[in-house]
């Protein structure tokens, strides 16, 4: 199994003729990712081939659904018009949205995380790299080649750190690789990823990856301590950033104690949870832990 994202995932891509969506909507194919349109309703009644493949535009996310069954979008759309596409596809009624832009105003992604939630829609990102069942799926820009299927889940705010963990342990393997995204707002939280990795009977471990500023972490480790009785092992990034200054993610700001790496590690640690002070350190972890049959 695999959590969000299986071989049985029918995908569309918003922007998928644009420069970044061909892009990746051909690294997507390439791992064989079930891509069954693009929409673009200038381009609607086209089709674009992808190393033979072709692929069909459709002019909206609703008759794109009604004419594959598709049941997963990827948003490759600018900020400007993120949030415009995010609503169209919560109002088509589909499963999951998986927003890759970057930079969309926090009171777009407020918006549209409304809508749809009230629709029924899962909305992973923004500003995320998507998610990877390795072997079987992948939406997004996660790359498929650095790891192989196996029984970890990856939860993780940050791209750059989801890429270097999956290759730490590409011996072992992973179920699904989460990349929730690093904006003060979002769809998908560490809880939701934990609660569905606890439910997979095929994910053994999780690696939760956060960082610096806001309060997500300390709110996983309280979830883990009255919820998760799998084991956990932890990355934060940002333990030797300066207190007082926003750094990478828009969320990550530290006043005082309050936000700060050393925090979430104590909150993490009482809740059962190694954490590791690299990802190095942190694969480690996750060897020994599946060593001793924890």
């Amino acid at each position: 199994m695999a959590i969000h994202l299986t071989k049985e995932s029918k995908i569309l891509v918003q922007g998928m003729t644009g420069g970044e969506g061909m892009k990746h909507t051909r690294r997507m194919l390439a791992a064989g990712t079930n891509v069954v349109g693009g929409v673009n309703p200038r381009k609607a009644g086209r089709t674009v081939d992808f190393h033979d493949r072709p692929v069909p535009v459709f002019g909206s996310v609703a008759e794109g659904m009604d004419a594959t069954g598709a049941d997963v979008t990827v948003v490759f759309v600018p900020p400007a018009f993120t949030k415009a596409a995010v609503t169209e596809a919560a109002d088509a009624g589909i499963g999951l949205a998986v927003v890759i832009t970057e930079g969309v105003p926090v009171h777009d992604s407020v918006a549209f995380l409304d809508r749809a939630r009230k629709r029924g829609t899962r909305v992973i990102g923004p500003n995320c790299p998507g998610l990877i069942s390795p072997g079987q799926s992948g939406a997004g820009i996660i790359p498929a080649d650095i790891t192989k299927p196996g029984r970890i889940g990856l939860v993780s705010k940050s791209g750059t750190l989801t890429y270097q963990l999956m290759y730490e342990l590409r011996d072992i393997g992973f179920s699904t690789c989460v990349g929730i995204g690093g904006d003060p707002v979002v769809g998908t939280t560490h809880i939701d990823c934990l609660t569905a990795f606890q439910e997979d009977p095929e994910t053994d471990l999780i690696v939760l990856i956060g960082e610096i500023g806001g309060d997500a972490e300390e709110r996983a480790a309280a979830y883990i301590r009255d919820h998760v009785t799998k084991p956990v092992v932890g990355y934060i990034a940002g333990f030797t950033a300066p207190e007082g200054r926003t750094m990478g993610h828009a969320g990550a700001i530290v006043s005082g104690s309050s936000g700060t790496a050393r925090a979430k590690q104590q909150a993490l640690e009482a809740a059962g949870v190694r954490v590791g002070r690299t990802p190095t350190e942190t694969a480690r972890h996750v060897l020994a832990v599946l060593d001793s049959g924890a």
